[in-house]
């Protein structure tokens, strides 16, 4: 491990146990803006390739449809691991 990583331990561990919930909720947003970011990137990546295949760009309304269909789904997958 490096020097960082064990200087970033150590002030975790000095931490109260509110505070250490606090940086992890702060290193998740951190992971979740990052994949936002990616999954952004890779849209764009193929953009050019599917305005020449004649794709026809999605409308804000089909696209905020499938924004609210993947987190249904989202959540109706947590709510089934959640059950014993």
């Amino acid at each position: 491990m490096n020097a960082q990583v064990e200087q970033l331990i150590a002030k975790l561990q000095a931490l109260p146990p509110e505070r250490r919930a606090e940086v992890e909720d702060f290193v998740d947003f951190l992971a979740a803006k990052a994949r936002k970011q990616a999954a952004f990137d890779r849209l764009l990546s193929i953009a050019d390739q599917l305005a020449a295949a004649g794709v026809e760009p999605m409308t804000e309304e089909e696209i905020n449809a499938e924004i609210k269909a993947a987190r249904a789904e989202r959540r109706a997958r947590a709510a089934r691991a959640d059950r014993p």
